[in-house]
């Protein structure tokens, strides 16, 4: 009579299907018992498909009854354990915070900063209380373009006080060192950071907390996307070719992180002369639209490559505050409310307008 061991090593004979190894190197021979005219061999298959499972019993039930000589072999395959239902880690809550909108490009120099400081300043507005976070780490330009030259922000107890700025509250890295100063940092430093002006500042009772994320994608994004729930995305491009090829990028970044995109902004879309009034199309046109449609995302609108916007900003007065009354301005109160309105479809309730 061959013992239990003996049979285990018999059946390393017997392959799984499909596969060079055998069914002992992969787990599956829970058990084997001798009897005196039985022999039971117990299996724990996992997850194997119905098919094969039945090509084991019957390889294991021919094998064992050839090695004993007892014609009397049952296979017990054990049931799978249900699987185990996980859910995904919620992403905690701001306090305070209504909803979060994050401001992307998929490269730099396509203004992006420019587009989330006015923006934030246009729902500003329109009567919302609007915070502003610098995530652009390598290039923190939120202090220069808020007109913040001297930093007074601080700790009450455990909390980061954001500084205040045109109605905004805001925080950013460019706060805490000096002007010009290289941030040389790995990743480990720079989700630290985040996760503290995430966590750590105390960002009060707001509408919206909106986002300046650094271009492309890398580990500030992931970073915010496991540290936040983001309301949306807004994708920030020029019209050039060379910008659009990376907008896809952007709408990819935001469906991998689970956070809706709410649409595109085309950027230095034109450019109207302030003497004659000819409009020009410098780089070309339209680009943010159609890309927009080819990707099936909402195109929210036209921003104008002006020299007063250039100029209010290096002034630190952007251009929805210095000329709240101009078409510059009219542009980012349109983009203001296109982005509400995609909010609103998206299950965000409108926000009541305060008098």
């Amino acid at each position: 009579m061959a013992s239990p061991q003996e049979i285990l090593n018999d059946l390393k004979n017997v392959n799984y299907p499909g596969y060079s190894r055998d069914i002992v190197s992969f787990g599956m021979v829970r058990d084997v018992e001798v009897g005196t005219d039985v022999v039971t061999v117990t299996l724990a298959p996992g997850g194997a498909r119905e098919e094969a499972i039945a090509t084991i019993r019957a390889d294991v039930e021919k094998r064992v009854a050839a090695l004993t000589g007892i014609a009397r072999v049952e296979v017990v395959v054990e049931a799978p354990p249900p699987p185990r239902h996980r859910e995904p880690p919620r992403r905690a809550d701001i306090p305070g915070v209504r909803n979060i909108i994050a401001v992307a490009s998929g490269k730099g120099g396509v203004g992006k900063s420019t587009v989330a400081v006015n923006l934030a300043l246009a729902l500003k507005a329109k009567g919302r209380s609007v915070g502003l976070l610098d995530a652009d780490v390598y290039g923190p330009s939120v202090p220069l373009l808020l007109g913040i030259v001297e930093s007074t922000a601080g700790s009450d107890g455990d909390r980061i006080q954001p500084m205040h700025a045109h109605g905004l509250a805001a925080i950013s890295l460019g706060l805490f060192i000096s002007r010009g100063q290289p941030v040389i940092w790995r990743g480990p430093m720079i989700n630290k950071l985040l996760t503290q002006f995430f966590r750590d500042v105390d960002w009060g009772e707001l509408d919206y907390l909106v986002l300046d994320l650094p271009p492309g994608t890398g580990d500030a994004q992931l970073t915010i996307a496991q540290q936040a729930p983001l309301a949306g995305g807004v994708i920030v491009t020029t019209p050039q070719d060379v910008a659009l090829l990376d907008v896809e990028r952007g709408i990819q970044m935001f469906n991998q992180v689970g956070a809706p995109v709410l649409g595109v902004v085309e950027n230095m879309s034109y450019h109207v002369c302030t003497s004659c009034g000819h409009r020009s199309e410098i780089f070309g046109h339209g680009g943010g639209a159609r890309m927009a449609a080819k990707s099936d995302i909402p195109f929210l609108g036209e921003i104008p490559l002006a020299r007063r916007i250039r100029e209010t900003s290096d002034d630190g007065v952007p251009i929805v505050v210095a000329a709240p009354d101009g078409d510059h301005a009219k542009a980012f109160a349109a983009l203001a409310t296109r982005v509400e309105e995609q909010l609103e479809k998206r299950g965000h309730a409108a926000l009541p307008m305060i008098h």
